[in-house]
């Protein structure tokens, strides 16, 4: 029997006994901790042991994703943008990539077919000797140069506005872990922990499979967010297509980026890094909101919306008072008072002199 403690003790000890549970991913109510995905093993807690987020948070009312706005559909081609930055970015994708490509892919076609065809060995026996042609080498030289101009210009500008944002109106820090977002506003004193729905969950919903998530981050319409990226454990990588933003969390440093949403809805995203057995299980969803009922989200999760002062409680009026001079059955009213009015006695004391 001893000998039997000692072989159970060496195994739990190099992690071969089987664990006594697995740690929960932080939730942000007691309801949704009973809602996480049965069939997949549980995430780890949030690094440094803390409490859950807004344990008491009550949900806001889920909007309805609009189908092909926000999610993956099966079309080719890019998503529907809906900031100003993908905006610019599927124009330059359209406008300008796409049209190049199409005629620089169909012109060497026609010329290899063309080289192909008419300098064949049956149609030219005799091959040229002509070594240089300048006008073809000015040609083949200065096009290409005029293409990269052609996608360097607005290539260039487009790296400007994305990397040179506005000033923001929130700021969001969005925290990976494995395997499970984290999101902070700082400014409004609110903390929310996001992991993924189940799939009957989003089934009943209307929601996309693995791509639904229990609580959403929350942003208002036309407002310029600031996003600031890290990471808990691993890097991971947050991104959201239809605002064309994708940036790595990466654990010990911030990332910074942005986005500007004109259009509400919801909008899904996933971890775009390879960060682990369940990778493909943190996506991320982001909805859009008037102002007005961001504010009252804000409310609903404990917070405040910045400048604003929290309601005090009214402080009540003690009905046991009694005056000053009346005193009670413990401390009776002192006999030597005057009244307000009445002269106080002179001073007797004189300042000291030299």
């Amino acid at each position: 029997m001893k000998s039997l403690f000692k072989l159970a003790a060496i195994a739990a000890a190099f992690g071969l006994a089987p664990a006594a549970g697995l740690a929960q991913a932080p939730t942000n109510n007691a309801a949704e901790a009973s809602t996480a995905n049965a069939t997949a093993p549980a995430p780890e807690a949030a690094a440094g042991g803390e409490a859950t987020a807004n344990a008491a948070a009550p949900a806001m009312e889920r909007a309805a994703p609009t189908p092909g706005i926000g999610q993956p559909d099966g079309r080719m081609g890019l998503p529907d943008q809906v900031s100003p930055i993908g905006e610019e970015a599927a124009w330059f994708h359209d406008i300008i990539l796409m049209p190049l490509i199409v005629l620089i892919s169909i012109f060497v076609l026609i010329l290899l077919g063309w080289v192909i065809i008419r300098y064949r060995r049956g149609a030219n026996p005799t091959p040229s000797r002509n070594t240089h042609n300048t006008t073809l080498e000015i040609v083949w030289t200065l096009v290409p140069v005029l293409i990269l101009v052609a996608i360097a210009v607005p290539s260039i500008r487009l790296l400007a506005h994305q990397y040179d944002p506005p000033e923001a109106d929130i700021t969001i820090k969005a925290i990976g872990n494995q395997w499970y977002w984290e999101y902070e506003y700082p400014d409004h004193g609110v903390t929310l922990v996001s992991n993924m729905l189940p799939d009957d969950r989003a089934a009943a919903t209307g929601e996309p499979r693995q791509l639904a998530v229990d609580y959403r981050m929350v942003v208002p319409v036309g407002a310029t967010v600031k996003m600031i990226i890290t990471s808990n454990d691993v890097i991971h990588a947050w991104g959201v297509p239809a605002f064309w933003v994708k940036i790595d969390a990466v654990p010990g440093r911030l990332n910074e980026t942005w986005f500007r949403a004109d259009r509400p809805g919801v909008y899904y995203g996933v971890c775009y890094e390879l960060c682990g057995a369940r990778h493909g299980y943190m996506p991320i969803a982001v909805e859009v909101v008037s102002r007005e009922q961001f504010a009252r989200w804000v409310a609903a999760n404990g917070g405040n919306m910045p400048g604003a002062q929290p309601a005090a409680a009214a402080t009540p009026t003690p009905t046991n008072t009694v005056a000053a001079t009346e005193g009670t059955a413990a401390t009776p009213a002192p006999s030597n008072t005057v009244a307000a009015t009445t002269t106080p006695p002179a001073d007797t004391q004189r300042a000291p002199t030299n």
